[in-house]
């Protein structure tokens, strides 16, 4: 590949932290949004389906930028998550909010993170292209118009107040997640993250469709979807992270800072304006958006 331009690990940084938030899919934004533009943006997504691939190792570090914005902006509830985790395993235990709310976040990381140890170099290698990109993005939109649907029928939510447990305070909104959604619930939601090992499926789309199928209102399905993304994220991204030091980040460690600064930021932002728009709006804007986005690129590229 040829090294990846500063413009280009800028422009790209920032499309990360936006779409790895918006239900709409940052993998396969990756690919779709070079692949349009064309020119020498076409050699990064030829690059990401190659056995070694020196573009995947810098969207690996964008990656892990996000799940640090992730980390900064809900760092207060991930001290208590942290520290319910730990009093459960030495009290032997789940009751507080926080100990409820760290194993549904466990439970919900381990299958997603282990199909990704398996299945992430096969489905890449196969599906990073254009054109699949662009069906799975019709694919997705079509998931979140079916959430929108069915969460009609969703068991009735059970709105809850501001609490305070032994871990510290806790928002009514992360109550009612840990009294919406059993255990049960969060492994088939680990279970429907992998789905965004396809570049085109959307985790937060695919989590927070889970949460809408489980009572849980926008509001509390986004801020769900933001607490189980960060874990399966930064984890995915450390283990890839070492690829930049070896013979795969020559030549574009420093665009890769610059894309991951970018992209941090605007992680911060897309996170901070979802919260408000899920207050009082819908996934159906992003369902639109992936439809037409999706069929128009399978227009292009079929």
């Amino acid at each position: 590949m040829d090294h990846i331009s500063y413009f280009q690990a800028i422009v790209i940084g920032l499309l990360q932290g936006v779409t790895e938030l918006f239900p709409i899919s940052s993998l396969g934004h990756s690919i779709l949004v070079p692949a349009w533009i064309g020119g020498s943006w076409t050699a990064l997504v030829t690059d990401q389906s190659k056995a070694e691939s020196p573009y995947l190792a810098f969207i690996v570090a964008l990656h892990v930028a996000t799940a640090l914005a992730l980390v900064a902006l809900f760092w207060r509830d991930w001290v208590g998550i942290v520290r319910g985790f730990f009093t459960s395993l030495v009290h032997r235990r789940i009751e507080t909010t926080h100990e409820r709310l760290a194993w549904l976040i466990v439970v919900s990381t381990i299958p997603a993170g282990l199909l990704g140890l398996v299945l992430e170099h096969p489905l890449r290698t196969l599906f990073a292209k254009p054109l699949f990109a662009a069906v799975f993005l019709t694919l997705n939109g079509l998931v979140l118009f079916a959430a929108e649907r069915l969460r009609r029928r969703a068991p009735r939510h059970r709105p809850a107040p501001d609490a305070v447990d032994a871990e510290g305070p806790v928002p009514g909104l992360d109550v009612a997640m840990t009294q919406q959604v059993s255990v049960r619930d969060a492994g088939v939601i680990g279970l429907l993250q992998s789905g965004a090992l396809l570049a085109g499926i959307s985790r937060s789309g695919i989590t927070m469709a889970g949460g809408l199928l489980r009572g849980l209102t926008h509001e509390e399905a986004v801020r769900f979807a933001f607490l189980l993304a960060t874990p399966i994220i930064l984890a995915a991204g450390v283990l890839k992270v070492p690829d930049l030091m070896g013979p795969l980040g020559e030549g574009i460690r420093a665009q890769s800072l610059a894309g991951a600064g970018a992209a941090f930021v605007a992680a911060l932002a897309a996170a901070t304006f979802l919260q408000r728009w899920f207050k009082t709006r819908t996934l159906t804007p992003f369902a639109v958006y992936c439809l037409v986005a999706g069929v128009l690129s399978i227009v292009r590229f079929a």
